[in-house]
């Protein structure tokens, strides 16, 4: 067997992200994946709708972002200071300029909400719509992209349908669904100069007819242990052999991970840190034909001490620039429509400021952002109070928000799936799709 450890960042209360994957190295001239790829069989594909996901990994300050109080207490509203966006009586803070001129290509969801203040328990409850009863570091239910590369699959044959940039998020994987939707990673920063997928290209000793001499060798062999598999997980196993196979020999695949093709001016508008040059490697690959990407890049957001500080010189300027560079670039290619960008994080933060200048968690209240996806734009969608503590009009479940996205690619949050004791369990629990949005 062999372990593969991927980046990993640590929260306040100890949830680590640091994961291992374990996984037989394919008897194919050594050749091994850093990642399970998130594919399905190959069928009839109805639309090539797609989502990216700006994963805010520690939970981005709403009421520092999208919600801000300027008539609130000192204590409450903060350093920032709101500013118009191009859309009439919408204002977002001053550290998203870029942002604000283009709202009307934006939506936000200012009244999202759920109870959990937990980093691990928040991260499971938006990522899969569940609400977990223990803390824990794995995947207790399916992440959607797993759920997406499930029921919908890649967009074009030979590309994986979820893939998690530029490592594998922590509870990102498939659950009871399966290996073979766990997401794929290019585990590198695109970023980096020498940035490059591992494993994508042939050792230089195998060419494609060895390689397939040798898959056909693996293939007898695994017939044996299919037998004897009582869990059905080489089943799991044997599509994610036929995909890595289908990769390794596939140049358009080769081609869409390599942002070495892009115009370095349009790099440069994405901005050439890692979560800017994770958004534009996301366009290309969403194009090329991935169905859904989750992007944790761009630093913490866990901010319990100098909250402003971090956000104005680090978070929200990286933030600002990479969100305005892909849903520009995804309008100049006239994917508006097709390719649907979210943000958000776990939760919000606490709309009193701590004794370390900082905010602390938050569920009662937090911001989603929206872009694309034959969405309604240029819109604020539900408030909250005078404090930015709690809904007052519109309140939406972590079901609501991610209905909408699966809205948008067509798949029916009430489908249901079984887990291994034989439990049916819906896509969602709960929510419907925001009608501001769809309506």
């Amino acid at each position: 067997m062999l372990d593969v450890t991927f980046g990993s960042t640590r929260t306040c209360d100890g949830v680590t992200r640091r994961n291992f994957l374990r996984i037989g190295t394919l008897a194919i001239g050594g050749l091994s994946l850093p990642g399970l790829l998130a594919r399905q069989a190959r069928g009839a594909v109805s639309s090539r709708k797609s989502v990216i996901l700006i994963w805010q990994a520690g939970g981005p300050s709403h009421i520092d972002t999208y919600d801000l109080k300027p008539t609130a207490p000192a204590e409450y509203r903060g350093e920032f200071k709101p500013i118009p966006t191009n859309v009439p009586g919408v204002e977002i803070s001053e550290h998203l300029p870029l942002q604000a001129k283009i709202f009307d290509k934006l939506a936000v969801v200012r009244s999202a909400f759920h109870t959990n203040a937990g980093h691990g328990m928040g991260s499971q409850w938006m990522l899969t719509g569940y609400q977990p009863t223990i803390e824990v570091n794995d995947n207790i239910y399916p992440a959607c992209g797993a759920v997406v590369a499930r029921l919908k699959g890649p967009n074009e044959p030979g590309l994986p349908a979820y893939v998690n940039l530029p490592y594998r998020l922590g509870l990102g994987k498939a659950a009871y669904l399966g290996a073979a939707y766990n997401p794929f990673a290019p585990d590198g920063d695109p970023n980096n100069p020498g940035f490059q997928v591992r494993n994508l290209r042939l050792p230089g000793r195998v060419d494609v007819a060895r390689l397939e001499r040798r898959q056909a060798l693996l293939g007898q062999v695994d017939t044996l242990k299919r037998e004897v598999d009582a869990k059905g997980d080489m089943l799991g196993l044997d599509q994610f052999y036929r995909d890595a196979f289908q990769m390794v020999t596939s140049e358009k695949t080769l081609r869409a991970f390599d942002i070495h093709r892009e115009d370095p001016r349009l790099r440069e508008k994405y901005g050439r840190n890692d979560l800017g040059q994770c958004c534009l490697l996301a366009r290309r690959l969403v194009e090329a034909g991935v169905t859904y990407i989750t992007i944790q890049a761009g630093g913490g957001w866990d901010t319990h001490g100098n909250n402003f500080a971090e956000l104005k010189n680090n978070l929200l300027p990286k933030f600002d620039r990479a969100v305005y560079g892909l849903v520009e670039d995804l309008y100049d290619r006239g994917l508006q429509n097709d390719v649907l960008v979210m943000a958000m994080g776990e939760f919000g933060r606490t709309p009193r400021i701590n004794g370390t200048v900082g905010r602390d968690h938050w569920p009662g209240a937090m911001s989603v952002l929206y872009a694309g996806g034959g969405l309604r734009m240029g819109q604020a969608v539900g408030t909250t109070d005078s404090k930015a503590e709690y809904p007052t009009a519109k309140p939406y479940t972590p079901g609501c928000v991610l209905s909408t996205m699966y809205h948008v690619l067509g798949i029916d949050h009430h489908h249901v799936f079984y887990d291994q004791a034989r439990r049916p369990l819906p896509v969602l629990n709960e929510g419907a799709p925001i009608v501001e949005l769809v309506g």
